[in-house]
């Protein structure tokens, strides 16, 4: 996905949304919230949905889901104080792992995305650790984020 379009997100994009505060802790010593709390911010929607939504209890669930990949691009900077919208949409939805883009948006703003990340579960047993097939519960859930991404053609 080019940055462009990643830029070009609406939140008619994502088909749920968590209001988030930051914390002061959240920004770094230039004053803008830090590039790894992004991930903190992806982590959380994610997990948030995955519990209030899946069935996913994270202590006791017989599958869990380990991250394998993240990536950001950041538009705009964004500071404490600040309440965001964190966007949710699942792109890839495999047998037993899920590819998450994770839109975020000042609460304030009517404009496009300040960043937008994508967040790769892999569901294992929470045992082995090895991979696991969706319960039905997990897998009906994130068929509800699942969206249909227009492809570009790419010329070289």
């Amino acid at each position: 996905m080019s940055a462009d379009e990643l830029k070009a997100r609406t939140r008619a994009s994502y088909p749920h949304f968590m209001l988030h505060q930051t914390r002061w802790s959240d920004n770094d010593q230039y004053g803008h919230l830090n590039n790894s709390i992004y991930q903190h911010y992806f982590d959380t929607v994610i997990n948030a949905y995955l519990i209030q939504f899946c069935g996913l209890e994270p202590l006791t669930s017989r599958t869990i889901g380990l991250a394998v990949a993240t990536s950001c691009q950041y538009f705009q900077p964004l500071s404490f104080p600040r309440q965001l919208y964190l966007g949710l949409a699942v792109n890839v939805l495999g047998r037993s792992s899920v590819t998450y883009e994770v839109g975020v948006f000042g609460a304030d703003d009517s404009g496009g995305p300040a960043a937008v990340g994508t967040f790769t579960h892999v569901f294992v047993d929470s045992k082995s650790r090895r991979p696991a097939s969706m319960s039905p519960e997990l897998r009906t859930g994130l068929e509800k984020l699942l969206v249909q991404r227009t492809a570009v053609a790419c010329k070289l």
